[in-house]
């Protein structure tokens, strides 16, 4: 497998295993899942999110804006892997020292969405993202779009029993909202 051109050459297992062909997949700690399930479904909608942020980040965005993201994803990262965990083996994932969505990073996201919201927030067009023709708003209006999704996916996996954490759902909440302050700031050089 040649990735990155010449000068890097990985070898690795195929990614094309055949294991999901009977429509289950892995989750951590060997357990098997239906693709259809409403924690394939919120796992699925984070992933999105992820790629929605990555074309906002590549975007032309100024370097203030590809850092938040770049936090941003890092944090979803690990998101993703709690919640490739189940319940009954949340203590094993905690020991393993992977990353937890915790009230901080809660507050984190509220701090970031506050900082933003001071610099002023502009009200015209933000019904119609993109009608300004600034490519990194849109783009970052469109992973609000798809943080909101991921968060009804959430809560629609807590709702079923699916024992997902308080702080993942708040963090999810106040992400939304960072993104939509963030994509109407005020500073025309935030952008």
């Amino acid at each position: 497998m040649d990735i990155g051109g010449p000068a890097l050459m990985l070898r690795a297992m195929s990614i094309i295993t055949g294991r999901g062909d009977d429509g289950e997949t892995d989750l951590l700690f060997g357990h098997r899942i239906s693709k259809t399930s409403l924690r394939i479904e919120a796992l699925g909608a984070v992933d999105e999110l992820n790629a929605a942020l990555g074309l906002a980040r590549a975007s032309g965005a100024r370097a203030e804006w590809v850092d938040l993201i770049d936090q941003l994803q890092e944090k979803l990262i690990g998101l993703m892997g709690q919640l490739a965990t189940l319940p009954e083996d949340m203590e094993r994932y905690r020991s393993t020292g992977f990353p937890l969505i915790t009230r901080e990073d809660v507050d984190w996201v509220l701090e970031q969405a506050r900082a933003y919201e001071g610099r002023g927030v502009r009200f015209t067009g933000w019904a119609r993202p993109g009608a300004e023709g600034c490519l990194a708003r849109a783009q970052v209006d469109f992973a609000r779009a798809v943080s909101r999704r991921a968060e009804r996916a959430i809560l629609q996996l807590h709702e079923s029993g699916g024992q997902v954490p308080e702080e993942v759902r708040l963090f999810f909440n106040k992400l939304a909202d960072l993104l939509w302050i963030v994509a109407r700031v005020e500073e025309p050089e935030a952008i």
